[in-house]
């Protein structure tokens, strides 16, 4: 049976990213170039991994015109997809790309609103797609009407179904989802800061945050940064700590590397490649989605080209010292 991994969008959205050069705050601008896409986390990281070659269907709550917006775009990208739909309408973002500056200028509307049964159908359809998954990505925000303790319950529920299970959010549901013991979490350095209470200055203040982080529970930490990406793995009962230091490129946007850098991750765990060689692929992709507009998108001969210019190092733990 071939596995495949299901990704969850709880706060699925249509993205429109506008492409205007030298962009000013109170002018009159006309765009270069436009792009409407399904977006939200989960729905990203499937995309990555449709671009990978990895069985991957993505679910999640989908409600009103915007909803079906979303479900059609994903239809057209050829991604499987199984969302549940529902009364409110889902959400829509505006972003503002500048070219010539590297900004990146982001307005996201409210969630909509879930009701309990509409959340129960969702779980049960987690619960079905699970059946045939070698993973479950839990990722991004939740809407409201969503209790914190969603991720957390959602994953403790998959573990008894021996299914692994990853989380990339923020805030308290993170800390709860942490606390269930995923195989995987990957916070960027804003969220890993806010979990473990402090801003990170040095490498030192990374790699002692993996150590707070695993010890809540994920048999797994990723930390991304703008450059870089801090890894803790669990593995032959002892941890490892690794930095991933990402080639120099000129980058168009940044928005969704995040994404695509777990996607190209899970991908080449999947595929039980070495530690350090699924750090340098998933760095790489992360890096060469940061060349094209628009979350998850990226060239795949483009990450190829720039994964033997991804320095890996091993590093030696420090919370023992504090």
């Amino acid at each position: 049976m071939v596995l495949v991994i299901v990704t969850v969008t709880l706060n699925a959205g249509l993205d429109r990213t506008l492409t205007v050069p030298n962009f000013q705050r109170g002018q009159r601008h006309r765009a270069s170039q436009g792009l409407s896409l399904a977006g939200g986390k989960g729905i990203n990281v499937a995309r990555a991994l449709k671009r990978l070659d990895v069985p991957v269907v993505a679910t999640g709550l989908a409600g009103g015109r915007t909803g079906t917006r979303i479900v059609e775009e994903l239809t057209a990208e050829a991604i499987l997809n199984d969302f549940v739909r529902i009364a409110d309408e889902s959400r829509t973002s505006t972003a503002v790309v500048d070219p010539t500056s590297a900004s990146y200028t982001e307005i996201i509307e409210w969630g909509p609103h879930v009701d309990p049964d509409e959340l129960a159908i969702l779980l049960d359809k987690i619960a079905y797609l699970s059946r045939g998954a070698d993973m479950v990505v839990f990722a991004g925000s939740l809407p409201r009407g969503v209790e914190d303790n969603f991720y957390a319950e959602a994953i403790r529920d998959l573990h008894r179904r021996n299914v692994r299970t990853v989380l990339d959010s923020e805030g308290e549901p993170l800390r709860l989802g942490a606390e269930a013991e995923p195989f995987l979490v990957s916070p960027n350095q804003s969220e890993a800061e806010g979990l473990v209470g402090n801003e990170f200055r040095d490498q030192e203040d990374s790699t002692y945050a993996l150590e707070r982080i695993a010890d809540m529970g994920p048999r797994n930490v990723l930390i991304t940064s703008e450059n870089a990406c801090y890894a803790l793995f669990r593995e032959e009962r002892r941890r490892r700590l690794y930095r991933a230091q990402a080639p120099n490129v000129d980058p168009v946007s940044a928005v969704g590397s995040g994404d695509v850098l777990l996607a190209a991750f899970l991908a080449a765990r999947v595929a039980e490649r070495p530690l350090e060689d699924t750090l340098r692929v998933a760095v790489a992709a992360g890096t060469a989605s940061t060349l094209e507009v628009g979350a998850g998108r990226f060239d795949p001969r483009e990450a190829a080209r720039l994964h033997n210019n991804v320095r890996v190092d091993e590093l030696e733990p420090v919370a023992a010292e504090r």
